[in-house]
């Protein structure tokens, strides 16, 4: 599956996405939100997945940086991360 996937490791959230694996302690998490831009309103985000047109985005917010995750998946990815935040 070429898609992000997102899951809880211990105290951290772990987001993979083909060879690529980052994983952020839940507890610096801010904010989880959606972004209806093209490429995230954020300029210095870090980018994760394929920005087709048809992708959505969620923002993830850190104390120390801001995360775009492009998915077709966006309900299913927000909820799935909120879901480990109030673990």
């Amino acid at each position: 599956m070429l898609g992000i996937k997102v899951e809880k490791l211990n105290d951290n959230l772990v987001i993979s996405w083909l060879l690529s694996k980052i994983e952020i302690p839940i507890s610096e998490i801010v904010e989880v939100s959606l972004d209806d831009t093209y490429g995230g309103e954020e300029k210095t985000a870090i980018r994760i997945g394929t920005p087709y047109g048809t992708s959505d985005r969620v923002v993830i917010k850190t104390n120390s940086n801001t995360y775009i995750l492009f998915t077709t998946d966006v309900i299913s990815v927000k909820n799935k991360i909120c879901s480990f935040m109030s673990d």
